[in-house]
C-alpha cells in the first residue's frame, strides 16, 4: 500500500481461474491498475481454495498504479445451492420449491460466514435464522428429517 487511494472496487472472480478478460479489464483499466499482475497475484492468494469457487474480492488502487486485494468467501446463496444441489433458486419463491437442504448444512455455513471478520457481534444462532430466510427466498426447503450424506 503506497500512496493515496484512487478507487476500491468490489469483484467476483473464480478462484485460481483469474485470466484478462473483459469483467476484469473494464474494472481495472480505468484504475490504471496491471490487469496480469492483479491476475498473478489473485490467483497465488486463491491457491487454497478449489478451483471456481466465487470468491469476493475488494481491491483498493493507489494513485501510483499499485494495489491491494482482499479476498473474502463466497456468497452464502452460493452455498445454499451448493448444499441443496440446484443451479439457481425459484422463479416464484414461496410458490415452488427447487430443493430441500439439512438443519445441519446450515449449520455448517453458519460456521464458515462466522469466520469472516466483518461480524463480531453476530451468534451462531441468529446466523442460522438469517440463512434459513435465505434458504426461504430462494425457495429452499430446510428439513431435519432428510439424511445428510
Amino acid at each position: 500500500m503506497s500512496g493515496p487511494l484512487k478507487a476500491c472496487i468490489r469483484l467476483v472472480v473464480p478462484a485460481g481461474k483469474a485470466a484478462p478478460s473483459p469483467k476484469i479489464g473494464q474494472a481495472l483499466g480505468s484504475l490504471g491498475v496491471n490487469m496480469m499482475q492483479f491476475c498473478k497475484k489473485f490467483n497465488a492468494q486463491t491457491s487454497d481454495f478449489a478451483p471456481g469457487i466465487p470468491l469476493r474480492v475488494k481491491l483498493s488502487a493507489f494513485k501510483d498504479g499499485t494495489f491491494s486485494l482482499t479476498t473474502r468467501a463466497p456468497v452464502t446463496s452460493w452455498y445454499i445451492k451448493e448444499a441443496a444441489g440446484v443451479e439457481k433458486g425459484a422463479n416464484r419463491p414461496g410458490h415452488e420449491i427447487v430443493g430441500a437442504i439439512h438443519v445441519k448444512q446450515i449449520y455448517e455455513i453458519a460456521k464458515i460466514k462466522l469466520q469472516e471478520n466483518d461480524r463480531p457481534n453476530v451468534t451462531l444462532e441468529s446466523m442460522c435464522r438469517t440463512i434459513t430466510a435465505n434458504c426461504k427466498t430462494m425457495g429452499i426447503k430446510v428439513d431435519a428429517t432428510r439424511n445428510v450424506t
